[in-house]
Parts: C-alpha cells; sequence; structure tokens
C-alpha cells in the first residue's frame, strides 16, 4: 500500500485541526519565556540542573539494563554508556557553572538545528496567514546560536538561562500566531 504525497491541503488541514493545541502550547511557552528572561541565573542553575539530574537517573537505569543485554559488544556498550551518562550527570550536579559553560555551548548547536526546522517549517506552511511568525522564530534561533558561539564562554552564567527565554518566547508568540491564522 502506498500513501499518497502530502500536499499543501493536507498540511494546511492538520495544522488547522491542531490549533487549539498551538495556541496553549504558545502561551506556555510565551509565560516560560518571559519568566526564563526575567530571572536568566536562576533560569541557567535550573537547566543545568535538571540536565544534571537527568543525565544522572538516565545513566542509572542504562547501567543497570545493561546486565540483561546479551553479546559482549552490546553489554559494554550500554554499560560504559550508561557510566558515562551518569557520571555526566553527577559533574554537572556538582559543577553547575562549569556544566552551564558546556551546556550553553550544545545549547547553540540545539537552536541552529531548531532554526534549520523552523524555517522549513514555515516554507512549508506558506502562503498560508502566520507563516511569517513561524519565519521570524526559525531566523531569530539561528542569531541566537551565532550570538552563543561569538560569546562563549564568558556569557554562559547567564547566557544559558537568557537564551532559552528568548527562543521560548519567539516560538511561543510564533504558535500563537499560526493557531491564530488557521482559525480564520
Amino acid at each position: 500500500m502506498t500513501l499518497p504525497a502530502p500536499t499543501q491541503g493536507n498540511f494546511h488541514d492538520r495544522l488547522r485541526a491542531i490549533s487549539p493545541r498551538l495556541f496553549w502550547l504558545g502561551l506556555l511557552l510565551t509565560l516560560l519565556g518571559l519568566a526564563a528572561i526575567v530571572f536568566p541565573e536562576f533560569s541557567t542553575l535550573a537547566a543545568t540542573l535538571l540536565t544534571g539530574w537527568t543525565l544522572l537517573i538516565a545513566g542509572l537505569l542504562i547501567f543497570i539494563s545493561s546486565f540483561w543485554i546479551h553479546g559482549t559488544g552490546p553489554f559494554f556498550a550500554a554499560n560504559l554508556f550508561g557510566l558515562l551518562s551518569a557520571v555526566a550527570g553527577v559533574f554537572l550536579l556538582f559543577n553547575p557553572l562549569a556544566g552551564a559553560v558546556a551546556l550553553t555551548l550544545i545549547l547553540g548547536i540545539m537552536f541552529m538545528f531548531q532554526g534549520a526546522a523552523e524555517l522549513v517549517f514555515a516554507l512549508e506552511a506558506r502562503p498560508a496567514k502566520g507563516w511569517g511568525g513561524m519565519l521570524v522564530s526559525g531566523l531569530a534561533s539561528i542569531v541566537l546560536a551565532i550570538i552563543i558561539v561569538s560569546g562563549w564562554p564568558g556569557i554562559s552564567a547567564i547566557a544559558l538561562g537568557l537564551l532559552l527565554g528568548i527562543n521560548f518566547l519567539t516560538t511561543g508568540i510564533a504558535y500563537i500566531a499560526v493557531s491564530r491564522a488557521m482559525k480564520g
């Protein structure tokens, strides 16, 4: 069975169907973004600690589950990955400032990919109303990535929280714009 190629109408119909959810997601991202901008040091610390706990817990779970794997290669690979993840988590938890420096660089890379994805989304949604908001969000993500690279590592203490806030804010506004455009 072959699926029909996606058409402009199908995409817009699907987008129109989820527009109420896009609005609420956009509103939540906007509020989260504003909070992160107002308290960038706290946002940076929170992001670093959350990442540390996530890596620690995931690492421990992967390490434990590696003993269920049969075969020397897969066992040692999962075992090593689990240990490295747990160690990275512990490092972030006990060295949040150094962790923020590393995470700021990782965030810059993620913003570049997110910006590219949002640009593709905007161009796919064109010429529907609201596509420009997503285009602006994609461009903002790419600009933020460039700012990170040019100021790294010196901006790491506040950059993570501030840039996350700006990114959440622009993405939230873009989702709201697209959802409102799909209503009419």
